[in-house]
């Protein structure tokens, strides 16, 4: 009999998507694509003012309609009985306030808010009769300009409830202390509301099985969350709530928040008794599902003549809507990013007539590192410095605001495989030295960092009798391979091929698991495949008998069981069980299972954080470099390369970690030059409402990212040495744009997005 060849180490290659093939042929089944018996179709009916009250609302058109089940509104909506759900982020900020109350009362907070829904037999129905419903308002005066209301900022409620709370004033050393630097600058940046635009739109659909049993085929990216929202919304055990979300479209922070078209859509399936699907139009994707939200920042920097940075004061204002106090981290780069001796921040927030921001990618590090990272090409260029030496001239070795060691951190060798790759040598001290005919090119950088958050997570483990592993687990995969990532790892610690593993997820019943957000998937999930796997070979070892009795877990290793060889009936060779140190012992999977009077083997087990945490600092960190061309004559900007690179432990997939780090620097690329949602303040509403409007960057705009990865695991975040990459990807990258802009041109942006009328 020939032998099989032993399965190569799978963390850290090149794998394929496991899901690939179901995605790319149209088998894969998303939340909008679900046909269930019986099935309805919603249509939202928004607001056409954006503060006031209804005054009217006739329906009876649209309720005479084709194919109309319902109409529903404030005027005849059920009322759930249980607590308001709240929509959270655990690896962010709490938020204040509540989520909007759909249909609860006739006051309209923001344009386009749901004032109706209608149900129809037919989606194209819905759509007709959604526009026969008229309403009468009682207008009211309105605000939707942040810096117009800048002098009405307030410090978060949290904040103010909590004196440790992140969003506080910090202060390390002297207040302000820049103002009397030797060589300052002060300067004010702005970043526009972004609006997270995912190739899936947003969608639910939503099936009481029975008067208390709801299940929920739903865009979300945390099962278990969205759930817990409308249980409790409802007033139901959480067990009898099921939200299944297998696949997910995109999702870059969106699908964090329970929304109001959720809401809209239980709350139509429960009145007429039937499923109901509700997809938002591309529109309704700008004012439902929330936004990276505006937001002025002001940021003072001293340094000596040397360079080295002496202090720093970081402002910020943020919009938020009237009825939801939205926080995100925009200052924390700032306050560990580089040695200063005295460093202020201040964040604040200004409440608008709007629908409320979410935590869009890169959350505020994204937004914060801009100011900060533009400011540092600013100092160094007033220091006649290389933007990089100067970095490297204030270089942390320990986080100076938590005064702990970093539990690693690889930021210098990121600059060193950065520079070489995008030819920094080349780059020039005075702006506009260098061009190719009218093309003026400009070379610049950007540094992120994001913590590398852990969260505890369940995973269940099968081992089937024909040898193959079956994994569970709620966690989400919004885009980034999940299921890939833990198919891997699951593989790496069987040692079997992961031909033979199938990882299932997006299922609310499945063992528990965080929220797919802050970069703390793989961190979480990773450790418990990891010990679920392991706690198989444990139990394997047990029911073996005595030649495995003293065997470690990790010894135990697997031959057979893949379909390589027909040497059975079944296409594949029949697992045995041996010793790693002993290879000569073995036994007979089905033997085992035989002589136990068992079907498989299994095991559950959670994985949380220790205390690590205490000891150390933990983040990971990226660099960006851009090489840009500018039109001299026209404005025109051309990112030419672009080289990310990044610290983020270990790398369980190259490929798709390649693929995370590619897609967020060219969000970052949309960031720096083409996002802005505008809203004309005279009538509160957006005048971008589609991509024809809305800018994102296609494959004409993007370069062929070129990807670097420090590789080197972090011992103290978990077991397997993973970090984070979602977020750094992003972090970083539109300074290193605008600085590169400005090394061309000598012309410094400090608004976004950088268009031609802000070069010529």
């Amino acid at each position: 009999m020939n032998e099989q060849p032993k399965p190569k180490k799978q963390i850290g290659a090149p794998m394929n998507r496991v899901d690939g093939h179901q995605k790319v042929t149209g088998a894969a089944t998303y939340s909008a694509e679900y046909q269930l018996p019986n099935i309805t179709y919603a249509v939202l009916v928004g607001s056409t003012v954006t503060k006031g009250r209804l005054t009217g609302l006739d329906t009876k058109a649209a309720e005479r309609a084709p194919g109309v089940l319902a109409v529903i509104s404030h005027l005849n909506a059920p009322k759930p009985p249980g607590p308001k759900p709240e929509g959270k982020d655990p690896s962010q900020p709490q938020t204040q306030g509540n989520p909007l109350q759909v249909f609860n009362d006739d006051k309209i907070r923001f344009n386009d808010q749901p004032i109706a829904v209608v149900v129809a037999d037919s989606w194209e129905r819905a759509r007709y009769a959604a526009g026969l419903v008229k309403a009468q308002y009682a207008k009211e005066a309105h605000q939707t300009n942040l810096e117009a209301n800048a002098d009405k900022a307030f410090l978060p409620t949290a904040a103010k409830k909590n004196p440790k709370n992140p969003m506080n004033d910090y202060q390390r050393g002297q207040v302000d202390a820049y103002k009397t630097g030797a060589v300052k600058l002060e300067s004010e940046y702005v970043i526009p509301t972004e609006v997270h635009h995912p190739m899936e739109l947003q969608a639910i659909t939503a099936h009481w099985e029975a008067p208390d049993r709801l299940t929920l085929y739903d865009k979300t990216q945390g099962t278990m969350a969205t759930r817990r929202d409308f249980a409790k919304q409802w007033g139901l055990p959480e067990e009898n709530v099921k939200v299944i979300a297998t696949y997910v479209g995109g999702a870059f922070g969106n699908a964090l928040h329970s929304w109001p078209h959720e809401a809209a859509a239980i709350l139509a399936a429960k009145v007429v008794n039937r499923p109901v699907k509700l997809m938002l139009t591309r529109e309704q994707m700008f004012t439902m599902v929330g936004y990276r939200p505006y937001t002025w920042q002001k940021l003072g920097m001293s340094a000596t003549p040397d360079g080295k940075i002496t202090a720093i004061t970081h402002e910020s204002i943020g919009q938020t809507s009237s009825y939801e106090e939205f926080t995100e981290s925009t200052l924390a780069q700032t306050r560990m990013m580089y040695q200063s001796p005295n460093v202020t921040t201040r964040y604040r927030l200004a409440a608008l007539d709007i629908g409320s921001p979410i935590w869009m990618r890169g959350p505020g590090e994204a937004t914060g590192a801009f100011a900060l990272e533009s400011a540092m090409d600013e100092m160094a260029y007033m220091l006649n410095l290389d933007p990089l030496e100067f970095r490297l001239r204030n270089y942390t070795d320990e986080d100076p605001e938590k005064n702990k060691p970093w539990s690693t951190k690889f930021l210098k060798e990121c600059y060193q495989l950065g520079a070489d790759r995008i030819g920094w040598n080349k780059r020039q001290l005075k702006p506009g030295s260098l061009r190719d005919g009218d093309w003026l090119i400009g070379y610049g950088m950007g540094v992120g960092t994001f913590g590398a958050h852990r969260g505890a997570a369940t995973v269940g483990a099968q081992l089937l009798p024909n040898g193959t592993v079956l994994l569970q687990c709620a966690t989400t995969d919004i885009g980034p391979g999940t299921g890939t990532a833990m198919t891997q790892i699951a593989a790496d610690t069987l040692g079997i091929s992961p031909d033979n593993i199938r990882f299932e997820l997006g299922n609310s019943s499945f063992p528990k698991a965080g929220t797919q957000g802050g970069s703390s998937t793989v961190n979480s999930v990773g450790p418990a495949t990891q010990e679920a796997c392991l706690a198989l070979k444990d139990k394997l070892r047990t029911l073996a008998g005595a030649a495995f009795s003293t065997a470690k877990a990790e010894d135990i290793t697997f031959e057979g069981g893949q379909t390589v060889m027909r040497n059975d009936a079944n296409g594949k060779l029949p697992l045995q069980i041996s010793l790693r140190n002993n290879p000569g012992v073995k036994v007979s999977y089905s033997d085992i299972l035989r002589q136990n009077g068992q079907q498989n083997v299994s095991a559950t087990v959670e994985a949380k954080p220790g205390g690590e945490g205490q000891k150390y600092s933990m983040y990971s960190f990226s660099v960006h470099f851009a090489e840009v061309r500018v039109h001299q004559l026209t404005g025109e900007v051309r990112v030419s390369k672009l080289v990310s690179c990044a610290d983020a432990g270990t790398i369980v997939n190259e490929k798709t970690a390649g693929n995370q780090m590619k897609g967020g620097a060219v969000g970052g690329i949309g960031m720096a030059l083409m996002e802005h949602a505008r809203i004309d303040d005279r009538f509160g509403r957006y005048v971008t409402k589609d991509f024809a409007d809305y800018h994102v960057p296609v494959h004409a705009d993007s370069p062929d990212v070129q990807v670097a990865f420090v590789n080197q695991p972090d011992p103290h975040v978990n077991a397997l040495g993973t970090k984070g990459i979602g977020e750094i990807a992003i972090i970083g990258v539109a300074p290193a744009i605008a600085n590169a802009v400005f090394n061309a041109t000598g012309k410094r942006i400090r608004e976004l997005p950088i268009t031609p009328d802000k070069l010529i």
